[in-house]
């Protein structure tokens, strides 16, 4: 299914340096940008909080009905993890990876994607430099990014959210030449991404480990 979404995005829109970590402990840590829209430095994936989710204003809108017994779990299993800061360490995570995988920037998804999401990742890679192709491709705009599942399995968080996006992109060959797409019009994109953490581990990082269509 994560292939296909993947051909998807080549073909409509052509769809990742990742996310929340997301990330892999290097011996250095290597911060996450701040939403896409702020366009200011890196900063890591926010994990922590003042306040629990319930007593922050802008929660609710942040997370869609059916999740919100999933984040309280959360907070009760870590009384640190804070939605808002989440929400916005998210959307930063969804550009980098975006941008990674249209670069094929092997290096930066490696440390903000794992398993399965990071082979298909690499297949795709292949597969268009391969072909010869290059992806010209922009994130417009994130129009909405919300927590839509939220739980624990076993002593790992894991947490999906829902991006709605406009992407704008076109696919070249190796002279140039436009195969595919358009930068003139942007597509709308539904995706559902997965991220998880191991919430005793010393490492502070979310890692993208699933993708969907919403």
């Amino acid at each position: 299914m994560l292939y296909i979404v993947l051909l998807a995005m080549v073909a409509g829109f052509l769809a990742l340096r990742l996310y929340s970590v997301l990330g892999k402990r290097t011996g250095h840590e290597q911060p996450l940008p701040k939403p896409a829209e702020e366009h200011q430095p890196r900063q890591p994936l926010p994990r922590t909080v003042d306040a629990p989710v319930e007593r922050r204003d802008d929660a609710p809108r942040l997370i869609q009905p059916g999740a919100e017994n999933g984040v309280r779990a959360l907070v009760g299993a870590s009384s640190d993890f804070d939605v808002t800061q989440f929400v916005d360490g998210a959307k930063s995570a969804y550009k980098m990876i975006l941008e990674a995988f249209w670069k094929g920037d092997r290096d930066t998804l490696d440390w903000l994607v794992t398993g399965d999401v990071k082979q298909a990742f690499e297949r795709a890679i292949d597969e268009r430099e391969s072909a010869g192709h290059v992806l010209d491709n922009r994130l417009v705009s994130i129009e909405r990014a919300v927590i839509a599942d939220a739980g624990l399995e076993g002593g790992e968080a894991r947490v999906t959210v829902r991006f709605d996006a406009d992407i704008a992109a076109v696919t070249r060959d190796a002279d140039g030449n436009v195969v595919a797409g358009s930068l003139s019009d942007a597509v709308q994109t539904k995706d559902l991404w997965t991220f998880a953490r191991t919430l005793r581990s010393d490492d502070p990082n979310w890692k993208l480990i699933e993708t969907d269509e919403a």
